[in-house]
């Protein structure tokens, strides 16, 4: 039969006890506090009551206050920045940057296997540390992002994608009609779609309407490290949009990150700047840091900006001159 347990669907044995479900869960019982159906239920209690298909079970823990993690589906990252594996010299330097990043996400894309693609990437990934994400990097329409979305899940075994639709090869900007056409028929088809985008209101509204779990507009053209363009545009996003807000394409320096995350994006995702730096290794340690100190000031709150200066110090009581 299927249960749900913290929101995730379980298929488990038809009549099986609470008590029963968490040894299979791998749980002890102490620290444990469980509901059936919204309804706590008392720990000596947990092997008299057996559950019913289509029950929802919630299973909670203590946990130290204020963790800042990000949800996206379900998953919990407690790393905001988000890494390509693309462009590096060697896998060696790739494993030690993404190593150095602190990154739980990494894109890989899906392509065919030839003389001239290179190596494939997966062996060269801790596979049990990232979430690995399929992007449809090419593709030039809804129907041909969807088929490759759909054979990355093959491949990765899991049903996330970064979901990219590009309308011009020079800029490599996103065609959102076909973008937001591919995401509505992978959603229906049950994947997670993280959608990359142009820092357009309307596109993101769109997207977001169309089921996105993660809306990723560009900070500038792919691979050009300029940086923010649009930082109005992003912060608009962030007042209007519920969906995981993921700032992608363009990040040239630390800076640029921090920026993005001081405006309210959830997430930053990074590739040239690092693989393409003097030290990728360096630079992946200081886009971590970056990203972490612009979160840390959006929690914090900035001071408004003023037409006009205001004394720091009191204007009152200054000394005469002589």
């Amino acid at each position: 039969m299927e249960i749900e347990v913290n929101g995730a669907p379980r298929v488990v044995l038809e009549g099986l006890s609470l008590a029963e479900l968490l040894a299979t869960e791998g749980l002890t019982a102490k620290w444990l506090a469980v509901a059936v159906d919204g309804t706590v239920v008392a720990r000596d209690s947990w092997d008299a009551v057996h559950l019913h298909p289509g029950q929802r079970v919630e299973i909670v823990t203590a946990m130290a206050g204020g963790a800042d993690q990000l949800e996206i589906a379900g998953e919990h990252f407690s790393s905001r920045l988000f890494c390509g594996t693309g462009k590096y010299a060697t896998a060696a330097v790739m494993r030690q940057a993404l190593a150095a990043s602190g990154s739980q996400l990494v894109t890989v894309a899906v392509r065919l296997l030839r003389d001239q693609s290179g190596p494939p990437i997966l062996p060269e990934l801790e596979l049990d540390r990232f979430r690995i994400l399929p992007n449809t990097a090419g593709a030039h329409s809804a129907e041909q992002a969807v088929h490759i979305a759909r054979l990355g899940r093959e491949l990765i075994g899991h049903p996330w994608v970064k979901l990219e639709v590009i309308g011009d090869d020079q800029t490599l900007w996103p065609d959102v009609t076909e973008t937001v056409a591919a995401t509505k028929t992978l959603v229906a088809e049950g994947f997670v779609v993280l959608a990359y985008t142009s820092p357009d209101l309307v596109s993101a509204l769109r997207l977001e309407d169309a089921g996105a779990s993660a809306v990723m507009p560009l900070a500038a053209p792919i691979g050009s490290g300029q940086g923010l363009q649009d930082w109005s545009g992003i912060s608009r996003l962030r007042q209007r949009i519920q969906a995981t807000l993921v700032v992608d394409a363009g990040i040239g320096v630390p800076s640029d990150a921090c920026l993005a995350m001081e405006l309210g994006a959830d997430a930053v995702l990074v590739n040239t700047a690092i693989a393409r730096a003097q030290d990728p290794v360096g630079m992946a340690t200081a886009m971590r840091l970056g990203v972490e100190a612009g979160r840390a000031a959006f929690l914090a709150g900035r001071i408004p900006k003023l037409p006009f200066a205001e004394p720091s110090s009191p204007v009152q009581g200054v000394p005469a001159s002589s």
